[in-house]
């Protein structure tokens, strides 16, 4: 089974040999032989915690069990207690939702604070079965027939490959002790009775059910590869982004083959919901002026295409641009590069091209609305502005300052976008490399 974990581990590119990893402990079966496998496999492991505080003095045991499973490996302990409870009732959530919100929260600032490659959690097939399972119950589409990924963002998820049983034998194996959740035999979850009725019953019927339903997933993980594919040409021929707002073609809308996916495909990613998906898709051969919302978004349906724009409230979102990143794309364009400053280097005059000293950058930077206060250096000038002030010069209206979009490196402005940059990231003599941002109008 060890080296079935590392051939996926490699197979789906989860770790590296190289920097710690933050195992999610609870204390139970499947992250006890999680912790134990990569710890066998030569990995640097950290085991981590959450005391939910749910069941009372069986909460407080498993910590201490952790504890202790940590400190005969030798590895870092850490654990948090949370008021899950109280958590759920303030945010108006399942116990279980809460519960996972709060593990991963805490799981990423551990990760920054350690600096660990990833966070590893101990789902294995059975729980992918489980979710997909549960998700054609609630009603879903072609990702959600693919279970569980093996990675997502940080969280990466090394035991996927293995069943159940598997898991089981391994512990008989390696005589590892675990601690027992009692709430996992009740069915006051919705996960516990698909767990301990639903697939149970379908093993009854077919013996190699759960066999049949994993390969499954795996099949339509590969149709979903083919399905996005296509899902981004036709996004390259409906979508046109402006620069405040994104346009999306009718007519091409109209050519395609499936139209309620394909509607489903491009305005999901703006927050709407299905329902209202569903009614954009009946009005695209209706009149124009129609206007629809997201939490986020506001979408007008026009003659020929569909507007969709960010709704006022969302003025205070920031975007951030990482060190790698040669392209934003929402809710301007910009292009990025890295200049090496050269005998015949010239600084940019143009107000849609900024250049500036490298070297004095923080990353990420913050692209994101001016505020009341906020002031810079203007290029030239050895002194403060405030950003009111300089409108003010500027003779901007009050829409076209809430237009304005600042390019931020830490707590300072470094370029009003489209206007004029900060005097103390100027390149100079001693500039070695350039970071040169480009406004691209469309």
């Amino acid at each position: 089974m060890q080296q079935k974990v590392q051939t996926y581990i490699h197979k789906e590119q989860l770790l590296t040999p190289n920097g710690p990893i933050i195992v999610g402990v609870s204390g139970g079966a499947d992250s006890v032989v999680l912790l134990h496998v990569l710890i066998s496999l030569g990995y640097d492991c950290i085991a981590a915690h959450c005391n939910f505080h749910l069941r009372m003095e069986d909460s407080d045991r498993d910590e201490e069990f952790v504890r202790n499973l940590a400190h005969s490996c030798s590895i870092p302990f850490y654990s948090i207690d949370f008021e899950t409870t109280k958590y759920a009732e303030e945010h108006k959530i399942s116990i279980e939702m809460a519960a996972r919100d709060l593990r991963y929260e805490w799981f990423n600032e551990l990760l920054e604070k350690l600096h660990a490659q990833a966070i590893a959690v101990a789902h294995q097939a059975d729980d992918s079965i489980e979710t997909v399972l549960m998700n054609m119950v609630r009603g879903t589409g072609l990702r959600g027939l693919t279970g569980i990924p093996s990675r997502n963002k940080n969280v990466v998820r090394p035991l996927l490959c293995c069943t159940r049983l598997e898991v089981e034998n391994y512990l008989v194996h390696y005589g590892l002790d675990h601690v027992e959740d009692y709430t996992n035999h009740t069915n006051n979850y919705v996960r516990n009775k698909f767990r301990n009725q639903i697939l149970p019953l379908l093993t009854e019927i077919n013996s190699s059910a759960r066999e049949n339903l994993y390969k499954s997933i795996e099949n339509l993980e590969g149709n979903l590869t083919i399905y996005q594919q296509a899902i981004d040409r036709i996004r390259e021929l409906v979508v046109d982004k402006r620069e405040e707002e994104i346009r999306l073609n009718i007519d091409v809308i109209k050519q395609q083959v499936h139209i309620p996916t394909v509607m489903y495909e491009l305005l999901s990613a703006y927050s709407f919901n299905p329902p209202v998906i569903e009614q954009i898709t009946e009005a695209l051969d209706a009149e124009s002026g129609k206007v629809f919302y997201s939490e986020t978004h506001r979408l007008i349906k026009d003659r020929t295409h569909l507007i969709i724009s960010a709704k006022d409230g969302n003025k205070e979102v920031s975007y951030f641009i990482s060190l790698s990143d040669a392209e934003l794309l929402v809710p301007i364009n910009l292009r990025i590069n890295r200049l090496t400053v050269s005998s015949d280097f010239q600084v940019s005059k143009s107000n849609n091209c900024l250049h500036i000293d490298a070297s004095k950058l923080i990353f990420p930077l913050e692209l994101r609305r001016w505020n009341e206060g906020d002031w810079f250096f203007p290029f030239g000038m050895n002194q403060k502005k405030k950003l009111s002030d300089y409108f003010i010069d500027k003779k901007l209206n009050l829409s076209e300052k809430e237009q304005i979009w600042l390019l931020v490196s830490g707590n300072d402005i470094v370029w009003i976008v489209g206007y004029r940059s900060d005097n103390r990231y100027k390149v100079t003599d001693e500039t070695n490399e350039v970071l040169e941002v480009k406004l691209w109008n469309q």
